[in-house]
């Protein structure tokens, strides 16, 4: 299971394992290490706004609506430290990560 530990925003604040990307979001909700695909067809859920009056993010690309409190519950487990945290990944089978940056939408920033 990798270990890693990568900034909150800005440079390097997304983990790349295989062809699966994470990203930190903080939302009224709770904080959690949330996939940045979009499970329905691959979109960019990094840039996901709340659908309104709802604990629901909407994909940008197909309006399609993922649970915020489904993706707490089956979250990474991580522990944040200033502006960094770190995550326990799903064991990848020796697969090597590396970090990028990706945009956050508003909602997923805590402001």
């Amino acid at each position: 299971m990798p270990v890693v530990t990568f900034a909150v925003e800005g440079r390097d604040n997304c983990v790349v394992l295989g062809d699966a990307s994470y990203v930190y979001a903080r939302t009224k909700l709770g904080s959690f290490v949330l996939s940045a695909r979009c499970p329905h067809r691959g979109g960019p859920l990094n840039l996901a706004e709340f659908e309104p009056g709802r604990s629901r993010l909407i994909c940008p690309w197909h309006e399609r609506a993922t649970s915020v409190t489904k993706a707490i519950k089956a979250g990474v487990p991580a522990v944040r430290r200033g502006n960094r945290v770190t995550a326990v990944f799903p064991d990848t089978a020796g697969t090597e990560y590396v970090l990028e940056h990706r945009p956050l939408s508003p909602a997923l920033t805590g402001r």
